[in-house]
């Protein structure tokens, strides 16, 4: 169940980091955060835990636009409830 949840999570990601609107700086924390996700060997909590560490920064760029900015807070709120 978890595991589907992730696989989800790191699809909106993708789509996010292949969006030119958001910036560079912005796409590479995104791409970032999905391979954090999607690390094999390593717990669920633990990739989780690295995933939202760059999501939270990201979240507080002024540059990113509105749109983006909720998509990640949604994606964040769905990763502390898993």
């Amino acid at each position: 169940m978890s595991e589907d949840k992730l696989k989800n999570v790191v699809e909106v990601l993708d789509q996010i980091e292949k969006d030119f609107s958001v910036p560079k700086n912005v796409r590479l924390r995104i791409k970032n955060a999905a391979v954090a996700l999607e690390e094999n060997g390593k717990s669920i909590d633990v990739r989780i835990d690295r995933s939202l560490q760059e999501l939270d920064e990201v979240s507080d760029d002024p540059n990113i636009p509105s749109y983006t900015r909720t998509q990640i807070w949604n994606i964040v709120s769905l990763l502390e409830s898993i």
